[in-house]
């Protein structure tokens, strides 16, 4: 009798987890779905791809993947993640780089595309692209911050305001860590915002090699380049860069 009971017990656990797997799954293609109507009431389209893993290479933060679409063979990379080769895999829009240098695996990948999102499985047939990826920006949302500035320094929307006066300066900004992307292009790409600038004007983004995450305040001081592209659409009408953390 307990041993019946024990089969039923695991039985239904099984079950249990099964459930909320298929949940998880479809909540995660609910949202990549949700976030591809968003971007196209936004007037920029990001088309969803359904691809087939060939090739898998994990480093210590990204997952690189070579995939076949169509007859297209291009290598994407993602946050670390367990992907078998020969999965399906679906994702939406992607930063290309070219002539990309990982050097946590001493290798160039010719051009690679840096993804947020991957969905395990198909896509609908209507909803595929067989072009190449697009990059679509993040849309920014101000938050309700109140900072201020450094000794010396100046607020982010002073810097918006007074642009052309800054460009090639290196200037001290203090702000609060909004976003982190983390080594992309060999650099840690933060958006900082200090709660001062307006009409789109209130995120700084900077590139560096310093750490800091999501929530920190912190003070940079970095060089002023305008008008910044890097292709694939990713460009900036101001950036800090090779910025360093300073200690106030």
């Amino acid at each position: 009798m307990k041993l019946t009971l024990t089969a039923i017990s695991i039985l239904l656990a099984l079950a249990s987890l099964s459930c909320r797997q298929k949940e998880a799954e479809q909540k995660e293609q609910d949202i990549l779905q949700q976030q591809q109507v968003q971007t196209k009431q936004g007037g920029a389209v990001a088309d969803l791809h359904t691809v087939t893993v060939q090739e898998v290479v994990q480093a210590t933060s990204y997952t690189y993947l070579k995939v076949k679409e169509a007859d297209s063979d291009f290598w994407i990379a993602v946050t670390k993640r367990e992907i078998e080769a020969g999965a399906t895999i679906s994702f939406a829009g992607g930063l290309e780089i070219k002539n990309f240098e990982s050097k946590d695996l001493q290798r160039t990948f010719e051009t690679i595309y840096f993804v947020d999102r991957v969905v395990s499985g198909g896509a609908p047939a209507t909803q595929q692209s067989m072009s190449m990826p697009r990059p679509v920006k993040p849309e920014l949302e101000k938050k309700e911050v109140s900072i201020e500035p450094a000794e010396g320094g100046i607020t982010i929307g002073e810097l918006f305001t007074n642009r052309d006066s800054y460009a090639d300066k290196t200037v001290l900004i203090k702000g609060q860590v909004m976003k982190v992307n983390r080594a992309i292009m060999n650099k840690n790409w933060v958006h900082l915002q200090d709660g001062t600038g307006d009409s789109g004007n209130f995120d700084l983004t900077i590139t560096t090699n310093e750490e800091v995450n999501v929530g920190d305040v912190v003070t940079f001081e970095g060089k002023i380049t305008l008008n910044k592209d890097f292709g694939s659409g990713y460009s900036y009408e101001v950036l800090m860069e090779q910025a360093k953390l300073q200690t106030q």
